[in-house]
């Protein structure tokens, strides 16, 4: 079997890209990334971890539909993460989430219907499509994206319906990622909290610290997509998360690793928007995600930091 990581050398990417090169009924991957983020991990520190020649790199923009149609002529099973992302309620660079995330998606549609050889696709979308609420979301819940990104995912997430009549089609609305891989991403909120508090002992809290995020740790996303691989699944919109937390109980959980925290608050008198989602999925009948402690993922964590900052240091 043949498979397609678009955004392979991404935060996520990188890791499936790893996992998929560990399974012997998988004989080739390719990587097709524009490395727009400037992340070469999976080229250094990832590459170490994989054997033999299985995986290649294609250096391609998701815009360009003549290089990836070549690339899919013998693909079977195509992992759609390439996009431009950003932090949940973050609303700028209209132009860029558009023509990556829903055109992007759009040229990729075209370009595997056309080529007629591949038999599943998996598509990466975000659980910011529902909007904000108090109330818990599930997959019965009307889209309401309020922001360029969300509604560049949902724009995106219709391309790939169209794929469901004709092959497996899945769409995973993932909640906040967070936790380690090499090629991670700093700029999601738990990752920011965590090299914040280990390096200046300090971390920012915009608003009254009061709203809550559902979130999902990278290696439970990536456990999925590769199951999903083989996984006899219908072709619908399923959402991928597992806990709501609510800031400040994470500030709580922080000032446990880390004693002497010190955290700031920006805008205290702002209620921000909030989203809740449901961590019962109608994924659960085919795949059921391992439960896990939230304090102990984020020990983990600190223990994949080199060193710590001296304020740590000194207390210990």
């Amino acid at each position: 079997m043949n498979v397609l990581v678009t955004g392979g050398a991404g935060y996520i990417g990188s890791e499936l890209v790893y996992q998929l090169s560990q399974d012997k009924n998988v004989e080739k991957v390719i990587v097709y990334d524009n490395l727009g983020r400037e992340n070469y991990n999976l080229f250094t520190s990832s590459s170490n971890r994989i054997a033999g020649d299985k995986v290649k790199f294609e250096f391609g923009d998701i815009l360009d539909t003549r290089k990836i149609k070549k690339v899919l002529k013998d693909i079977d099973v195509v992992y759609h993460l390439a996009a431009r992302v950003s932090t949940p309620f973050s609303n700028i660079d209209s132009h860029f989430f558009e023509q990556v995330n829903n055109w992007g998606t759009a040229e990729l549609v075209y370009a595997v219907e056309e080529t007629k050889r591949v038999s599943k696709f998996i598509y990466l979308s975000s659980t910011s499509v529902y909007g904000s609420s108090k109330n818990l979301a599930d997959e019965s819940t009307e889209p309401n994206p309020k922001t360029f990104y969300s509604i560049s995912k949902l724009r995106a997430e219709q391309h790939v319906q169209r794929l469901s009549k004709k092959i497996e089609t899945v769409i995973l609305r993932g909640g906040n990622v967070y936790g380690y891989t090499p090629a991670i991403r700093f700029d999601s909120v738990i990752n920011r909290f965590m090299f914040d508090a280990n390096f200046n002992n300090r971390i920012s809290i915009h608003g009254s610290g009061k709203q809550a995020r559902s979130f999902i740790h990278v290696k439970k996303v990536v456990d999925a997509l590769v199951q999903l691989r083989t996984l006899k699944v219908p072709s619908d919109i399923y959402n991928l998360t597992d806990k709501n937390v609510e800031i400040l109980d994470l500030v709580d959980i922080l000032k446990e690793i880390y004693p002497d925290l010190e955290f700031l608050f920006i805008n205290q008198h702002l209620a921000l928007r909030e989203l809740k989602v449901n961590p019962d999925s109608k994924l659960d009948a085919y795949y059921k995600i391992q439960e896990s402690d939230l304090k102990q993922d984020l020990l983990e964590f600190k223990d994949r930091f080199a060193f710590n900052s001296l304020s740590s240091v000194t207390a210990g």
